[in-house]
């Protein structure tokens, strides 16, 4: 009988606690510069810089994001925040991201594509962040670039 209500209980403080959750809004962002930092033909080093816009009311603490990007179905960029920073409730902040891409290869596939007027990217990654119950969030983005 006392080990059920220890369960009981147990499993009512979980379910308690399920409610503490802070739901997030998706922070928005914009990439406000690239810088080349060396490559050849077939591997580029970027330094990209992003700004996020925080729509919540709190402080989002980010250790690190990481990301890959897809173009036209094949993978064309990876990279990861170069530090730790703080993005404001209801502000925004710019930081850096290191990137590793594959220019050659989409300049190929553009060109082999014919008279190619769009072409279909995809931007998955997750955003860690440095305190918290929620610590990691996933994202993905998907659409169309005007190659116009």
């Amino acid at each position: 009988m006392k080990a059920r209500l220890c369960w009981v209980l147990l499993l009512a403080a979980i379910a308690g606690c399920s409610g503490m959750v802070p739901k997030l809004e998706r922070p928005e962002l914009q990439v406000v510069g690239v810088e080349l930092q060396r490559g050849d033909l077939f591997s580029q080093q970027l330094r990209v810089r992003m700004r996020v816009t925080n729509p919540n009311d709190r402080v989002l603490p980010v250790r690190s994001i990481t990301y890959q990007v897809e173009l036209a179905g094949e993978p064309f960029a990876q990279g990861e925040s170069e530090r730790n920073f703080e993005v404001p409730a209801l502000g925004s902040t710019e930081f850096d991201v290191g990137m590793t891409a594959n220019v050659a290869g989409v300049l190929l596939r553009m060109l082999g594509g014919g008279n190619r007027q769009t072409m279909d990217y995809r931007l998955t990654g997750k955003v860690q962040l440095a305190s918290g119950l929620l610590r990691s969030i996933p994202f993905e983005e998907k659409g169309s670039l005007d190659l116009r």
